[in-house]
């Protein structure tokens, strides 16, 4: 296969791996170490990459599934106890939507629901493929909006309606509910599972990207449930149920689908960032910073009252048009990093220049994916890239100063599976 492949056989000095100058100055490599806002690290953590040593990797590389590092403690412990903390939640939630909606209304949202759960869910699989997110952790984000959250909302409205004492003067107790305490409440309790992610989970919490990521899967979550409710109580409490189920629909399934996610997602923007300068004391700081923009959003959104459809067009559409530019930007700046982090293992003999441009770019990869098509080695390209993918967040892990000499472990057993993965490709 590789005699004919355009795609050069590896080198694995990367053209310099005895002792010759690689094709770029070497004193230019600080200069390029950070080549974006996202990530940034000082001068004291900052050292080259392994260098490469092929055959011995060769030798003492193991399988791809042993490759991968355990889980920790802290992710057990966390979809553990998730699963329970959903299990239970169940006993609550399900019997207050049935309640308020009838079996039949309750069936008939729930189908609704999923509509506009598809679109949450693809937005997170569209912005997740560059460094996909573990699928244990994807399903804990979900089910902690789909479930966890919604207890947790339903147990601490009445104790901030107790608390409240009072609405402010010349606010009813409705429009009270409605733009104060829910977004209030049902933010903490979004957002909960999002700082629980970042302490328990911080391995694979790595920056921003990964924050929108878990925000919009347990916003998502949580928007479902919602919408059971609404549409099933359109249903159950209505006299022309096909017509005020549409109008529902239309407002919540067609006009704001992302609205929650929207919301969460500027908790998680912010503890993404926080995750890049681990500390414990800054991620606390970090989840009560972060709930001041969501709910000044969830707040704004239960606000629109008659004048609801210009206040959309005017506010809401923009803001829905800032969340996809940073989105994007934020995607830029996570493979400008991938491929600067690449650059400095290829300078170390790892990589050659062609297959980190092929492994970093967006179309590098989709033309190393459709060259390994013709050979029938599509899947075993895309491993290749995903393992490259997270080999340079792991360096990046290492040169931020958090725990620098697990993830150096990690880097060992990820630089074997980098060249189980070439070989896979190659053979």
């Amino acid at each position: 296969m590789t005699s004919n492949a355009p795609w050069p056989q590896h080198d694995p000095s990367g053209g310099h791996g005895s002792g010759q100058q690689p094709a770029w100055p070497r004193q230019d490599l600080p200069q390029q170490t950070n080549p974006t806002w996202m990530g940034q690290v000082r001068p004291d953590h900052y050292h080259a990459a392994p260098a490469s040593n092929y055959a011995a990797a060769v030798n003492t590389m193991m399988p791809p599934a042993a490759v991968r590092s355990r889980s920790g403690a802290g992710v057990i412990g966390l979809v553990g106890g998730g699963g329970f903390l959903a299990f239970a939640s169940l006993f609550l939630v399900l019997p207050y939507l049935v309640g308020n909606t009838g079996v039949t209304g309750f069936v008939i949202g729930f189908i609704a629901s999923l509509i506009p759960l598809s679109a949450v869910l693809l937005a997170v699989y569209i912005i997740d493929r560059w460094e996909p997110e573990p699928k244990r952790l994807l399903l804990f984000a979900f089910v902690w909006g789909a479930a966890v959250s919604i207890s947790v909302t339903l147990l601490l409205q009445p104790v901030f309606a107790l608390a409240a004492a009072a609405p402010p003067v010349g606010m009813d107790y409705t429009t009270f509910a409605v733009t104060v305490q829910a977004p209030v409440v049902e933010e903490f309790a979004k957002s909960l599972g999002l700082l629980l992610l970042l302490v328990l989970a911080r391995k694979h919490f790595d920056g921003p990207v990964d924050g929108v990521v878990f925000a919009f899967t347990i916003a998502g979550g949580f928007a479902f449930t919602e919408n059971i409710l609404y549409f099933g109580r359109a249903i159950a409490e209505s006299a022309t149920p096909g017509t005020d189920l549409a109008m529902v629909f239309f407002l919540r399934g067609v006009m704001s689908p992302f609205a929650h996610a929207i919301f969460t997602g500027t908790t998680g923007l912010i503890l993404g960032f926080a995750a890049r300068r681990w500390h414990p004391g800054l991620s606390v700081v970090a989840f009560v910073v972060g709930l001041v923009p969501a709910m000044l959003l969830h707040s704004m959104w239960n606000s629109m009252g008659q004048d609801f459809l210009v206040q959309y067009i005017v506010v809401q559409v923009p803001i829905f048009l800032v969340a996809v530019v940073v989105i994007v930007l934020l995607r830029v700046a996570e493979s400008r990093l991938t491929r600067q982090r690449l650059l400095e293992y290829a300078a170390a003999g790892w990589f050659t220049p062609r297959e980190v441009e092929m492994l970093a770019t967006a179309g590098g990869r989709r033309s190393g994916v459709r060259w390994a098509k013709q050979f029938g080695r599509g899947p075993q390209m895309k491993a290749f890239q995903r393992s490259a993918t997270r080999l340079a967040f792991i360096r990046q892990r290492i040169l931020s100063g958090r725990d620098v000499r697990a993830h150096q472990l990690d880097e060992h057993r990820q630089l074997a599976e980098i060249v189980a993965r070439r070989d896979a490709v190659l053979r």
